[in-house]
């Protein structure tokens, strides 16, 4: 991975991370769901209009039957995403249901990247895999995630969630690094219009529900905007590093955000055991390191 990939990645990280604390507290505190979906998407189209509209200007881009088709299934995959990933930080804690999600995904949109892209990564970048997923998993608890006895206790802490937005992360990161990198699809304009095909989708229930779209907003408008902005800008820095690199070696290494995640659910929401979250940083920092050179 070229050190320009891997800058666009370490910044998603950080803006990643930070979207995903202001999603928490407003899930824990006010629900989210549909009317959630709708206010950001909604916020999306309006903050990036511009940003689209430039690009639609100013670069050649086609977006045909094939390129609406793969945005609608983008659009699709990433509603699924962002609701399940609100339903586990209704119920459990960041520092659970982050690493989980972000630690299961990687791992699967790289053995995805690899069996179906047909992308080989060297023994230097698997082994920076393995070290990256290892750290992500230490940091959500360790073996004691896997004891049979603690299953039940788990899911209803957050970890069959973050399990499930980790498949829903895996699925779309290849859909869309097959969007980019095969169809040469614009990241910004993928992301941007599928944004507001979440939108739409999400309207019917939203309008259902209308009381808490309006609590939300009132509570929330603050963690809404800062969403959208972060959000969509963190997601179109990972494409453009999909652009460079392969999907093997980017999906890993954008769990760097695990660092930063760790550091705010212990000091901001008092979740965890510092030196275990460190430890399992570290293994991620080597991870990304080999993912580099390799």
């Amino acid at each position: 991975m070229s050190l320009y990939a891997l800058a666009l990645v370490v910044t998603a990280a950080f803006l990643h991370a930070g979207w995903n604390l202001l999603a928490k507290r407003i899930s824990a505190r006010t629900g989210g769901g549909s009317p959630l979906v709708f206010l950001t998407s909604l916020g999306v189209t309006l903050l990036y209009l511009p940003a689209a509209i430039w690009v639609l200007a100013t670069e050649a881009h086609t977006l045909d039957l094939k390129a609406w088709l793969w945005i609608c299934l983008s659009a699709v995959l990433h509603y699924g995403y962002s609701l399940v990933l609100q339903r586990g930080y209704e119920t459990g804690d960041l520092s659970v249901v982050y690493p989980l999600a972000r630690g299961t995904g990687p791992l699967l949109s790289s053995i995805g990247a690899i069996f179906v892209l047909g992308e080989r990564p060297g023994w230097l970048a698997a082994c920076g895999i393995l070290l990256v997923i290892s750290g992500v998993l230490l940091l959500a608890g360790g073996r004691r995630l896997f004891r049979v006895s603690a299953f039940r206790s788990n899911l209803e802490s957050g970890v069959g969630w973050g399990l499930l937005t980790g498949l829903f992360i895996a699925t779309y990161t290849l859909v869309d690094g097959y969007g980019v990198k095969v169809l040469l699809l614009s990241p910004l304009l993928l992301d941007y219009f599928s944004g507001v095909v979440r939108g739409a989708m999400s309207a019917p229930r939203a309008f259902t529900q209308w009381p808490h779209v309006t609590l939300l907003w009132q509570r929330h408008k603050k963690e809404i905007l800062g969403i959208a902005l972060l959000s969509p800008l963190s997601y179109i820095l990972v494409l453009t590093a999909l652009q460079e690199a392969p999907v093997s070696h980017v999906a890993p290494a954008r769990e760097l955000s695990m660092m930063v995640a760790a550091f705010l659910g212990v000091r901001l929401l008092n979740e965890g055991d510092m030196l275990q979250r460190m430890a399992a940083a570290g293994l991620i920092v080597v991870g990304v390191i080999a993912l580099t050179l390799g």
